[in-house]
């Protein structure tokens, strides 16, 4: 848990999703085999996390909800024979950051899968530099190149790099809507009228409506698709 806050604890709007509140822990405590860690061989200190779950999932057509959508499909699995491994977040503090951690990682979770006899892992990835930009669609920022012609965003570069396919956006990965002062919280100041306002970390403005004392956030990812190792 120190790990997931330390990497994690600014977004912590994003734990407030109905998903998460319904079904994230008893997820990850009836799947523990696909929950990781990365130790430091030298300090013995867990310097990374991953969490994935297995599911059913069709690799072709991945629904607009991402990160949402994993967690309520494997918690409502019914049954159905599990194909893929659903990445729900790899976490590592800042202090270990640039260090190809995150890749190690993604590469595990696709070990894991073919230990499993998977046949892949998806995952709804969040652009890393995607919150410096708000207000440009998903759409649009997930296909920006830099000077060299790669990916612009770093986080959607290396899992490219890591051998990961971009199936599409996932517009509505995430959706969080909290009353008005939730928000206040989050933006640390009041908000003088209804609109769409930037957040610390949001990838999307959130929209408040003052009148109905609502403010819905909703998240934008990129699903990305692997093969089993």
């Amino acid at each position: 848990m120190a790990i997931e806050q330390a990497a994690w604890g600014a977004l912590g709007f994003l734990n407030f999703t109905r998903a998460h509140f319904a079904f994230y822990q008893q997820l990850l405590d009836d799947n523990a085999d696909c929950q990781l860690c990365l130790v430091d061989e030298v300090t013995g200190y867990p310097v990374a996390v991953g969490n994935c779950v297995p599911l059913t999932c069709d690799f072709d057509n991945l629904p607009p909800e991402g990160w949402d959508w994993i967690v309520e499909s494997a918690a409502n699995n019914n049954g159905a024979r599990r194909n893929a491994l659903g990445a729900l977040a790899i976490s590592v503090p800042g202090i270990h950051r640039s260090k190809g951690l995150a890749r190690v990682m993604i590469q595990e979770f696709r070990n894991l899968a073919e230990r499993k006899g998977l046949d892949g892992v998806i995952a709804p990835v969040r652009p890393s530099a995607k919150h410096l930009h708000p207000f440009i669609p998903m759409e649009e920022y997930m296909t920006w190149t830099d000077d060299k012609g790669r990916l612009f965003d770093p986080w959607l570069r290396s899992h490219s790099a890591a051998g990961g396919k971009i199936i599409k956006p996932a517009p509505r990965s995430m959706v969080v809507e909290e009353p008005v002062a939730f928000w206040e919280m989050w933006r640390g100041s009041a908000f003088p009228t209804t609109g769409e306002y930037k957040i610390d970390g949001a990838l999307n403005p959130v929209s408040i409506d003052l009148e109905r004392d609502s403010g819905r956030y909703v998240e934008p990812n990129v699903w990305f698709a692997y093969q089993a190792a």
